[in-house]
């Protein structure tokens, strides 16, 4: 009877360790919720703001809150090797749940923090979503925080980032040019007349992947399959998102290069050496005419 009453004490001793345990972890999350919240943009944190974020930090959360101040440094280290690496599972959901609490503390309707997190870390999520998620994260966080806009030196080499397979590494490719994307839309879409001198000058900078220029990258063939993309437009094919982006990103390239006397080299270069020549790959994009024509005429040249 002594034996039994000793057990039970110390497995209702063990129960409150674990929730005490939780409702730090959860309590953390939340903080770095808010902490990305705040000053993912411009805003800049204070020093007070850091040593509030660094402290009393579980020790299963410090990977986590590790990344989620660099995303908030201005100059961070996003961009080595410690932060390019995929994360385990594990890290990659506590990162997941943080965006989502980041959201969900935008939305006029919120719902408890506390609830969310408990209902997302027994949510089945898909590997390719949490890996989206953390590279999303990453490279908005550079795009916010580290200016101006140079990858002309950076070489990106997929093998030494722990990836599990080509899906994760063209996972990681897509979200990275469609942020180089994002440096050159408005110099085709929004200048009048388009500012194709400008756009050439960033595309310069765009970087390289496993030692070659970032057009030469093909690997593309990995399965179908489908996620959330954009917050409230429900289930999207991943490829058709974010191959057309990448394909547009290519053929603005084309144009400067032919508005920009660039040479014939370099034309053909991106034209036979990208996946702009990858028909199979057209069924992803919008500018599958457009890219039929500029083969046709090829032709006929």
């Amino acid at each position: 009877m002594k034996m039994r009453k000793i057990t039970l004490t110390f497995l209702g001793l063990c129960l409150t360790v674990l929730a005490f345990g939780q409702a730090n972890n959860n309590e953390k999350l939340i903080e770095l919720g808010k902490m990305y919240k705040d000053f993912m943009f411009s805003n800049e944190p204070t020093k007070e703001v850091f040593r509030e974020i660094k402290a009393n930090v579980p020790e299963n959360l410090k990977i986590a809150t590790d990344f989620i101040v660099q995303t908030i440094t201005t100059k961070n280290k996003l961009l080595t090797q410690q932060f390019l690496s995929r994360p385990n599972d594990q890290i990659l959901k506590q990162i997941y749940i943080i965006r989502a609490i980041n959201y969900n503390l935008r939305d006029e309707n919120q719902i408890d923090n506390n609830y969310l997190i408990d209902s997302l870390k027994t949510k089945d999520i898909s590997d390719y979503e949490l890996v989206d998620c953390y590279y999303g994260i990453l490279f908005t966080a550079i795009g916010n925080k580290n200016k101006p806009f140079d990858f002309s030196k950076v070489d990106f080499k997929l093998k030494d980032y722990n990836f599990k397979d080509e899906t994760e590494k063209g996972i990681f490719f897509l979200r990275c040019m469609s942020f180089c994307g994002t440096q050159i839309w408005g110099y085709m879409n929004v200048a009048k007349p388009i500012n194709t001198q400008k756009a050439l000058e960033f595309i310069k900078k765009y970087p390289k992947f496993n030692g070659q220029p970032y057009y030469q990258y093909n690997d593309f063939y990995f399965p179908y399959f489908e996620m959330i993309i954009v917050k409230d437009n429900g289930i999207q094919s991943y490829k058709r998102y974010y191959l057309d982006k990448y394909f547009e990103t290519l053929l603005y390239h084309l144009l400067c290069l032919n508005k920009e006397n660039g040479t014939e080299e370099e034309k053909n270069s991106l034209l036979l050496g990208s996946i702009l020549k990858e028909r199979n790959l057209y069924k992803y994009t919008k500018y599958k005419d457009t890219l039929e024509d500029i083969f046709e005429e090829r032709k006929q040249e």
